[in-house]
């Protein structure tokens, strides 16, 4: 049963962060200021498998606002262009809680 509720809970978070993300990312390129900072950043995806990092690569890529550039399989990180660098510590934040967390409940069905 909870790895039932862990993949609902997988897809709802997909969808609410690419929903809000995509909002967030309209209103950046709408603005049109000039002051967001993009770039590259690191970020570590802990003890999930080869298959949920994959996964969890492909979320943070469908979502907007964040592509992931590489997955190092051996340091266990991402490498993320990031639209938005000054949002870094909160799209992070959010990537754990919501896809990281559930994935690991997932990945341990299948260890």
């Amino acid at each position: 049963m909870k790895y039932i509720h862990a993949f609902l809970l997988l897809v709802f978070n997909f969808l609410k962060s690419a929903l809000l993300s995509g909002w967030d990312t309209a209103r950046l390129i709408l603005r049109n200021s000039g002051f967001a900072r993009s770039g590259l950043t690191r970020m570590s995806y802990g003890d999930l498998g080869d298959n949920s990092a994959s996964l969890l690569g492909a979320l943070v890529t469908l979502t907007p606002g964040t592509t992931v550039i590489e997955i190092d399989m051996q340091q266990k990180e991402f490498v993320v262009h990031m639209l938005d660098l000054d949002q870094r510590d909160a799209v992070v934040n959010t990537i754990k809680h919501d896809f990281i967390a559930p994935l690991q409940i997932l990945d341990r069905r299948h260890a």
